[in-house]
C-alpha cells in the first residue's frame, strides 16, 4: 500500500487527467454497462482507490488497463484518506466501489468531504446504481422515493428504523442480503402495513428477476425459498387517507373552537385533515352562525 500511495515516478504511468478526485460508477452486473467515459478515466488516472482491488482488477482487465490501485474501505479509510487527499493536489485519483455508484451505502462521502475542504476538484462520472435501477423495475410510484440503505440486523433496531420512515409519503428503496430478505419483508409488513412492494435481484445479470406483490405475500414466498444474489426491495408509499366526512369535519371544528379562535381553529383542523384552509374557515363561520342562532 505504501508503494502505491507514494508519488509515481514511472513516466509511462503519468496522469492523463487533470488533478482531482473522480467518483466513477462501475457496472452492477453486466460489464457492458461501463460507460466509455468511465473506462477512459479508469485507464488514465494515477491511482484507483477501490473497495476491493480484486474485484476492480477484473474490471480493469476487461478494459485492458493496468492502473495502480490501493484499497479504500471501512477498515482503513481513516488512515488512507489523508494520503489520498495529499496526492489529489497534483494527481488524478479515482474512487470506485465493488459495483454501482460510490458513496451509496459506503463511506466514500468522507473522502469527498475532505477533498472539497482541501480545495480539490471533485468530478462525478455517473453510471449504474442498483437502487435507481430497482425503482424503475418495480412498477411503483417514482415521483418521490427515499433510499434507506440496509436495515439493522437486530430485531429491535430494525423495527425502530422502519418506524422512522412509516409516515414518509414516498416509495422506499433498501438493500438487503439474500438470506435476510424474507425476515426484512415480514418486518416491513409489520411496521408499515401490507403495502405493495417488489423484490429485484441480480439486476443486469443473467438471472435478473423482479417479483412484485404485497409485503406479506413476498415474505411468504421468500421464506419458502430465499432469493439468490444481490437484492433490492422497493416498497410503495402509504395509501391515501380517506377523505373526512362532513360530520367528522364539524366535530373537529367544534372541538377546536372550544379552545381557540375561529381563525386558529380553522387553520388547525385544515392542517390535521389535509383540507383547504379557506373551505374549512367558511365551514367554521357557518357553524358559529348556526349555533349562535
Amino acid at each position: 500500500m505504501t508503494e502505491l500511495l507514494a508519488a509515481s515516478t514511472d513516466p509511462a504511468a503519468a496522469n492523463q487527467q487533470p488533478a482531482g478526485l473522480y467518483i466513477v460508477a462501475t457496472p452492477i452486473g453486466n460489464l457492458g454497462d461501463l460507460s466509455p467515459r468511465a473506462a477512459a478515466v479508469l485507464a488514465s488516472v494515477a491511482l484507483i482507490a477501490a473497495e476491493d482491488t480484486r474485484v476492480t482488477a477484473r474490471l480493469l482487465h476487461h478494459i485492458g488497463a493496468k492502473t495502480p490501485m490501493t484499497p479504500y474501505h471501512d477498515h482503513n479509510a481513516d488512515a488512507v484518506r489523508p494520503r489520498l487527499i495529499a496526492r489529489m493536489a497534483s494527481e488524478a485519483i479515482a474512487l470506485v466501489s465493488d459495483a454501482g455508484t460510490p458513496l451509496i451505502s459506503d463511506p466514500g462521502y468522507k473522502l469527498v468531504r475532505d477533498a472539497r475542504a482541501a480545495g480539490v476538484t471533485v468530478v462525478a462520472i455517473p453510471g449504474p446504481c442498483a437502487a435507481v435501477a430497482a425503482l424503475t423495475l418495480a412498477g411503483l410510484p417514482t415521483d418521490r422515493f427515499l433510499f434507506i440503505g440496509f436495515l439493522p440486523a437486530r430485531q429491535g433496531a430494525r423495527a425502530a428504523a422502519i418506524a422512522e420512515v412509516a409516515a414518509v409519503r414516498a416509495s422506499l428503496v433498501l438493500y438487503e442480503s439474500a438470506g435476510r430478505t424474507a425476515a426484512a419483508l415480514a418486518a416491513l409488513a409489520e411496521g408499515l402495513g401490507d403495502r405493495p412492494a417488489a423484490v429485484a435481484r441480480e439486476i443486469s445479470k443473467k438471472f435478473e428477476e423482479t417479483v412484485d406483490g404485497t409485503l406479506l405475500s413476498l415474505a411468504a414466498r421468500f421464506a419458502e425459498a430465499a432469493p439468490r444474489g444481490e437484492v433490492v426491495i422497493v416498497v410503495g408509499p402509504p395509501g391515501a387517507t380517506a377523505a373526512p366526512t362532513a360530520a367528522s369535519l364539524d366535530d373537529a371544528l367544534r372541538a377546536a373552537m372550544a379552545d381557540a379562535s375561529l381563525s386558529a381553529a380553522a387553520g388547525e383542523v385544515a392542517a390535521a385533515l389535509g383540507l383547504p384552509r379557506k373551505a374549512v374557515y367558511a365551514r367554521a363561520l357557518a357553524l358559529r352562525g348556526t349555533e349562535a342562532g
